[in-house]
């Protein structure tokens, strides 16, 4: 298991991290921009490519805004694997819908054979995966990036593979003719492959522009890498997204998010990769844990958090899991907790950083509500996507605690034993 106990920057919030598997036809990468010294896919790459233009006018149909989108539990999506693999190959607007078994791309082709066939050998499942590369740049053509190892290789060809493979994945050795290098830093991976799946295509180019745009905001450059990549598993899930980097107990860790919009960006950057907190809500697993225990895994943090978070990110467990039912089904994106009032949905937002770590516990009543409903936060969910009735809570007496129930009893018996002992004294 490698460390970065001594990087500047840590990010994921799970020190469970274990080795991952492999999967065939799963690829991705990132890459480095040298004209603004940004890690991540080249600047303007999207911009000029067609998927961009019709994401747009598909949005409703595979996008942020299409009808099922977070309609599905996330936890517990991420196959179990141990290692995960990128090989830097051209973009996406070239990759066809199964670039690791494409005729005329030999590179990728030749590497996924080669892993399948020698998976028995290795003693890490290894996952596959590309992403963009393009020469002349940090990340060219042919580069291999490998984690939770943290090494990157340079310009593999297909005269390689058999070589690479045996050295590298399957002894745990260098591969001689291509010293590694360390890499440090965050490392961020975007689907959108579009030929794959068109939901990927869609999500995926603007998650990219805008974590590209946050990284620079926060000045992160140089420890932030951001890249499309090729597809991961789960269209369903788009955006999906996953991080790598150093846990808070120095530990490389791989974190699956999925549906994510671009509104979601900067939460995962200040709390994920600045803070080193997962962002529940869209968590989908971690590499190295099996699908139960990346179930197992969420209950306990939610446990410990006290099934809320800082700042509203963290949603209720059961919410999640719930996303279909009548109270709070139709908006699966509300950070609160959904009543019904009659014919009227009453949404309850969660408190904004700072408040009790209960207020978003469907089931607190009393106090923490009633300071919920002072301070209602914005939605985080994506504006496109439906809108919500905020309304006042339930009647006066829902909320009347059942101490303040006694004392005015108590009121109410003392003044009718003064008024009784006063008639009785006025008699005499």
């Amino acid at each position: 298991m490698s460390s970065c106990k001594d990087e500047s920057l840590t990010f994921s919030s799970n020190p469970s991290s274990s080795p991952i598997i492999v999967s065939e036809g799963d690829n991705s990468s990132y890459l480095t921009d040298p004209n603004n010294g940004q890690i991540g896919s080249a600047s303007g790459s999207f911009q000029s490519d067609n998927l961009l233009a019709e994401s747009s006018g598909s949005d409703l149909d595979y996008g942020f805004s299409r009808p099922d989108f977070r309609q599905n539990p996330l936890v517990g999506t991420v196959q179990h694997y141990h290692r995960h693999v990128f090989l830097c190959y051209k973009n996406p607007r070239n990759w066809p819908p199964r670039i690791e078994a494409a005729e005329f791309d030999r590179l990728p082709r030749l590497l996924s054979a080669t892993l399948a066939a020698r998976k028995g050998d290795m003693n890490k499942e290894t996952r596959l995966t590309i992403c963009e590369g393009r020469d002349g740049t940090e990340t060219s053509n042919g580069d291999v990036l490998i984690f939770p190892d943290m090494n990157r290789y340079r310009r593999l060809t297909h005269f390689d593979v058999d070589t690479f493979v045996e050295e590298v994945l399957i002894k745990d050795v260098e591969w001689l003719p291509g010293n590694p290098e360390k890499l440090k830093g965050s490392y961020i991976f975007i689907c959108c492959h579009g030929s794959r799946d068109r939901r990927c295509g869609v999500c995926g180019p603007p998650l990219v522009a805008r974590f590209k745009e946050e990284v620079e905001l926060r000045g992160l450059q140089g420890k932030v890498s951001v890249s499309p990549c090729s597809h991961v598993g789960g269209h369903k899930y788009a955006g999906n997204v996953i991080i790598f980097g150093c846990s808070i107990s120095g530990e490389v860790t791989g974190h699956w998010y999925g549906y994510v919009t671009p509104d979601d960006v900067a939460s995962l950057l200040e709390h994920h990769i600045m803070r080193g907190e997962i962002v529940e809500w869209l968590w989908r697993g971690q590499m190295g844990l099996t699908e139960d225990e990346q179930r197992t895994a969420q209950e306990l943090r939610l446990q410990n958090n006290g099934v809320a978070s800082r700042g509203g990110i963290v949603r209720q467990f059961s919410e999640v899991a719930e996303m279909k039912t009548p109270t709070c089904g139709s908006h699966p994106k509300a950070n609160g907790c959904c009543q019904a009032n009659g014919n009227t949905e009453c949404c309850q937002h969660p408190a904004v950083a700072g408040e009790n770590s209960d207020a978003n516990n469907c089931e607190t009543k009393g106090a923490t509500e009633r300071k919920n409903k002072k301070q209602l936060s914005r939605n985080n969910s994506y504006k496109a996507v439906g809108k919500r009735k905020v309304c006042s809570m339930p009647s006066w007496f829902e909320n009347w605690e059942r101490e303040d129930t006694y004392a005015a009893l108590a009121v109410v018996c003392a003044a009718v034993s003064i008024g009784i002992a006063y008639s009785c004294y006025k008699q005499l």
